[in-house]
């Protein structure tokens, strides 16, 4: 059973069992995949430091380092956030299975390993990494910047550029950025409402978006240098005033009034009045033509 793709596969194995090691390596090698072996966890977090496989085999018992820790270390790492981890277990061992999964797992096979459900199993995650891959980087893409925290601010999933900017939930310097957005949370922000992260070396915002499943926080980050060169854009090409130009490009990105005047601290009514120059300056009569007017001019930028 061949897996076809551009490239091959890259897994990467951590089993302290060679000989279960080698009847995986064949298996793996003869479906066109390239094979990363590692006796122990530590092994694999080095590797992890240079290379990034499309998809890991974790023993669930491993001496020093056992592969529930291994894997949630591995997890840290922002590159490793869409990469599918499958434990290999003992057929009756169902607590290490919900520790597995506990632990940033995403599947598991029991041992003794059948190659042919290995290899379907395999098959079915990278296709799942691999679409939700390309889903965050189209909404790079777009500018859009987008990631999901817990309600203790610790990072669950980011668009790939998030994840360049942001340092590993594992890393010290994103205590204090875990810490802020924790706390920031707590408070229960509206849709909309912006908060800076004065922790990062580089400035920047972030913006809460809703709560998803109760449980996922979406945020966007963003840097000045996009807000302003955006409102710029806007106030060059339709000579607004720079709360003018503020204001439509919070109506571009489809928040409400009462939303726009708690982003900008400013009242309803005085966003109402900012918007009826709008509507003078762009030649429309509504906010649905001034949005799509400054949509399509940003569009271009």
């Amino acid at each position: 059973m061949k897996l076809h793709d551009d490239r091959k596969t890259v897994v990467m194995v951590v089993d302290d069992a060679v000989d279960s090691i080698r009847m995986i390596n064949d298996a793996l090698e003869e479906a066109g995949m390239t094979v990363l072996v590692a006796l122990e966890g530590s092994q694999a977090l080095n590797i992890s430091r240079n290379i990034t496989p499309d998809v890991v085999l974790m023993d669930a018992l491993m001496p020093n380092m056992d592969g529930f820790e291994t894997c949630r270390r591995l997890k840290e790492n922002p590159a490793f956030i869409d990469v599918p981890i499958l434990f290999m277990t003992g057929l009756s061992d169902t607590e290490h299975v919900v520790m597995g999964l506990s632990s940033g797992g995403v599947d598991y096979v029991t041992k003794p390993i059948n190659t042919a459900e290995l290899l379907a199993r395999i098959d079915v995650h990278l296709a799942n990494a691999r679409m939700a891959r390309s889903a965050r980087s189209a909404l790079d893409t777009a500018g859009q910047n987008l990631f999901a925290v817990d309600r203790d601010g610790n990072l669950l999933w980011g668009t790939p550029q998030v994840c360049r900017c942001l340092p590993g939930t594992g890393h010290p310097d994103f205590q204090p950025v875990r810490a802020k957005l924790a706390e920031w949370l707590s408070h229960n922000p509206d849709p909309g409402h912006q908060m800076q992260l004065d922790a990062l070396d580089t400035q920047h915002s972030v913006e809460y978006l809703a709560l998803v499943d109760g449980r996922e926080y979406l945020l966007r980050l963003k840097t000045p240098q996009n807000q302003s060169s955006a409102t710029a854009a806007l106030r060059e090409r339709f000579q607004l005033t720079l709360r003018e130009s503020d204001v439509l490009l919070w109506i571009a990105n489809g928040k409400a009034n009462r939303e726009i005047a708690q982003i900008l601290d400013m009242s309803p009514r005085t966003v109402n009045k900012h918007l009826e120059q709008i509507f003078r300056k762009l030649g429309v009569e509504n906010r649905t033509s001034a949005a799509a007017s400054a949509i399509r001019l940003l569009a271009t930028k």
